[in-house]
């Protein structure tokens, strides 16, 4: 529990606060709607916790120039309707969308399903308006397509998790609204193979909007969304959606329709109203908090492998699940190689908790093994902390504490957050 919590109106008020905290010694915690899967929002060292969600304003939408501006407490699906009314769209598009906020995201720079086409949240921040642990008010970046005067300081605080300063306000891109988008879900009788169909889509030059998986435990879950429920012959389902033009769309699902069959997929359907494929992304979005009916609780992890290794971090998880006896349930943005694989247990069971740490020791070391990364989205903050050192070497940990120590020299913000 924080010592104090404070609900700021406008940059001034964060200075002050910032100031007081540098002056004082206290911690601050930035939070914005408290829906990270990291720890990141969490009052460490107890101290402020600096509750952003009252600034929510959309300052302004320029249509003529793609940009938006808004404040950090604005919930990221409010933006993205409120885009769309000028026939635009901001793509990024994390699952916690209807309740996360803007601040939030670019803390941890969200990703979610529209990444393999469109990228993730950095790819939309321009500019800033950022208070500094130690009072200034700063802007960094641009309202414009290109620029590149002196250090990217913009991207730098993105993903930064609140360490290095507190957002105010954001300069956002925006893309012209696709005229069409079409759904569609197969399923597989194999995991890797559905796995290998992914890398199949891909390789046939097709780029889809969203390429997602769920592995049977995964869609268990959640099958009452599911029109016809769960086939038992199947192990996997995979959702696709593709867009742009009618005749662009029209043309992807045709060639995505055609590798999945070549790849051995089943019942592949595309969704004959909006109102179905609606249903089926409240399935694909439902599935955390109902990973519940496995265990009274989760590890929650969101690795990434190079597309290519999908199937053999896949197997990797699967054969994990087997020697543990842990269920443990994989889903995700197969697209871009981001799996989110939970393993379920009762942490007051000493040997589960054992073998489900262990677990996930081992998955960490084969991700990186494959090329890939610890977390793809999620963050680092509390709960990746400690296997920080895995992934970054002891000489980028020192440079990122010296870039912490500039920008914040009393330690103030978010302190324990990433080592830092």
């Amino acid at each position: 529990m924080p010592e104090a919590v404070a609900f700021p109106e406008n940059a001034v008020q964060v200075a002050e606060i910032l100031r007081l905290a540098t002056a004082h010694g206290f911690a601050v915690t930035p939070r914005g709607a408290g829906s990270g899967m990291s720890g990141g929002a969490i009052a460490a060292q107890k101290g402020l916790v600096l509750v952003m969600t009252r600034m929510n304003s959309i300052c302004r939408i320029d249509a003529d120039n793609f940009i938006g501006i808004v404040q950090p407490g604005v919930v990221t699906g409010g933006f993205q309707k409120a885009v769309a009314q000028y026939g635009l769209m901001y793509p990024p598009d994390p699952s916690s969308a209807d309740f996360s906020t803007l601040g939030g995201n670019l803390a941890e720079c969200a990703g979610g399903p529209r990444a393999v086409k469109y990228g993730v949240t950095r790819d939309y921040v321009l500019g800033l308006e950022v208070v500094l642990p130690t009072g200034e008010i700063i802007r960094t970046g641009v309202k414009t397509a290109k620029g590149v005067v002196g250090y990217d300081l913009t991207h730098l605080l993105v993903g930064s998790e609140g360490t290095l300063g507190v957002i105010t306000e954001m300069t956002l891109r925006l893309l012209a609204r696709p005229e069409t988008v079409e759904t569609l879900s197969v399923w597989f009788g194999q995991m890797e193979d559905a796995a290998r169909a992914v890398s199949a889509i891909l390789r046939a030059g097709i780029v889809p909007r969203a390429l997602e998986y769920m592995d049977k435990n995964a869609i268990s879950c959640v099958k009452n969304y599911l029109e016809g429920g769960l086939p038992e012959d199947c192990e996997a389902m995979l959702l696709i959606e593709a867009d742009g033009s009618f005749g662009e769309t029209t043309e992807a699902v045709k060639q995505i329709k055609k590798v999945l069959a070549d790849c051995g997929g089943r019942y592949i359907e595309s969704a004959r109203s909006p109102e179905a494929a609606n249903s089926l992304w409240k399935a694909r979005k439902a599935i955390s908090p109902a990973l519940y009916t496995y265990g009274p609780d989760k590890i929650n992890e969101d690795i990434v492998v190079p597309r290519s290794r999908l199937p053999e971090m896949v197997e990797k998880i699967r054969l994990m699940g087997e020697q543990t006896g842990l269920t443990m349930v994989s889903f995700g943005h197969a697209g871009d190689g981001n799996i989110h694989f939970n393993i379920m247990l009762d942490k007051n069971n000493p040997a589960q908790f054992l073998a489900a740490r262990q677990a996930v020791d081992a998955i960490f070391d084969f991700t990186l093994a494959l090329g890939g990364t610890i977390s793809g989205e999620h963050g680092v903050g509390l709960a990746k902390a400690s296997y920080m050192e895995k992934e970054i070497s002891p000489e980028v940990l020192a440079l990122m504490k010296r870039i912490k120590a500039a920008f914040d020299p009393a330690g103030i913000l978010n302190p324990g957050k990433m080592r830092l």
